[in-house]
């Protein structure tokens, strides 16, 4: 059975609106996967050292049957693909960043992979956009619509008004 996970899906470098969309067409080309759904897009202020651009952010639904550190070595491997180099610099500027989000109901730590990504609850730039394609999950006991109520979008800026399925 294939097992639904969420993408959050971010760029502030090298046309980050094109980065966005030729990620999104990417996540449907990964094998054994199916693209289901992405978010509206969102603008917002970048996270860590303050002389970077905004980001532009989304989130996408897929239902795979990759067990999930198989399905974030694809993620690295379209992020590698579209220029992101891994450097020293935690939360600095990059062309694509493809977070492993949710992986079905499982929790998973490891040296490689944390899910739920550890920043999920704290970053209404992953909330939002997750509320967008999933507003009936729950995720650490309340509802999605309660923790976006909890983590206002004051920070973001809508640059679209609907959400897509499929590509």
């Amino acid at each position: 059975m294939p097992v639904r996970a969420y993408v959050g899906i971010g760029s502030n470098q090298q046309n980050p609106l094109l980065q966005i969309r030729n990620a999104l067409a990417a996540l449907g080309r990964i094998r054994q996967t199916e693209f289901v759904s992405r978010s509206r897009l969102y603008m917002s202020s970048a996270m860590g050292p303050v002389d970077q651009p905004d980001f532009i952010n989304a989130a996408a639904s897929l239902d795979t049957r990759l067990d999930a550190h198989t399905l974030l070595s694809e993620l690295q491997s379209i992020e590698r693909r579209q220029g992101r180099v891994r450097g020293s610099v935690r939360w600095g500027p990059r062309p694509l960043d493809l977070d492993l989000l949710l992986y079905g109901d499982e929790q998973i730590a490891t040296d490689k992979l944390t899910v739920p990504h550890p920043g999920l609850l704290t970053r209404s730039f992953v909330l939002h956009p997750l509320h967008d394609i999933a507003p009936d999950l729950r995720l650490g006991g309340r509802t999605l619509p309660e923790l976006v109520e909890c983590l206002p979008a004051d920070d973001l800026q809508l640059l679209e008004n609907e959400v897509s399925p499929g590509r």
